[in-house]
């Protein structure tokens, strides 16, 4: 763990506004090794979706005395975003808060406060704006007339964590030993394809 604060495309969402920093009452490993679920969750669906997962890692570091704050990102790449089914998309943009929340209660550390501090808002608010880009409607709260509601993604979202639950476990204790994966390496262990890089990138 760091004293030095991440980068700042680590710290906002895809608008660019910070992400909200919540309390989770766990301790450090705790909180990394829920957040190395969460990423898992990400990278497993998005290789289940057919994206090209280029990484998926946690970070943590001191952000106070006796505060340890951690984050993650998981990177995928599609040649355009149209080729992506936008559900899937969207599910896989729900999985990594599901994953975390599922982590949670398997390993008894399930709480009503903990959960709600695991919404993944951000992920939520990337999946609305890019699907409303490609003209799809994705409601928070309601069913917009010929789209989804986030409810109804996070429902596709839970079925997949079901199925694959021990593969994302399997990433998530190896990311949290070793802090960054590859997406060939996350590929081979858990017995899934990475689709080729779009354009034949590296």
């Amino acid at each position: 763990m760091t004293t030095a604060v991440p980068d700042r495309d680590l710290l906002v969402d895809h608008r660019g506004r910070p992400r909200a920093g919540v309390r989770t009452g766990l301790t450090h490993d705790q909180a990394l090794l829920g957040t190395a679920f969460h990423e898992a969750g990400h990278a497993v669906l998005a290789l289940v979706h057919g994206m090209h997962l280029v990484s998926s890692e946690v970070m943590a570091w001191l952000s106070g005395p006796g505060q340890s704050t951690v984050t993650g990102r998981t990177n995928f790449s599609a040649a355009r975003i149209e080729d992506v089914h936008p559900w899937r998309f969207a599910a896989q943009a729900a999985a990594g808060s599901l994953a975390q929340v599922r982590y949670l209660m398997d390993y008894g550390l399930w709480t009503p406060e903990r959960a709600a501090a695991c919404p993944g808002t951000h992920d939520r608010d990337q999946a609305v704006d890019v699907l409303a880009g490609m003209g799809y409607r994705l409601g928070i709260g309601h069913v917009p007339p010929g789209g989804k509601s986030w409810g109804q993604v996070r429902g596709m979202a839970w079925r997949r964590i079901d199925r694959l639950w021990p593969q994302i476990r399997t990433v998530a204790h190896t990311m949290n030993e070793n802090t960054k994966l590859t997406g060939d390496q996350i590929a081979a262990m858990t017995g899934l394809t990475n689709p080729p890089a779009p354009g034949g990138e590296a």
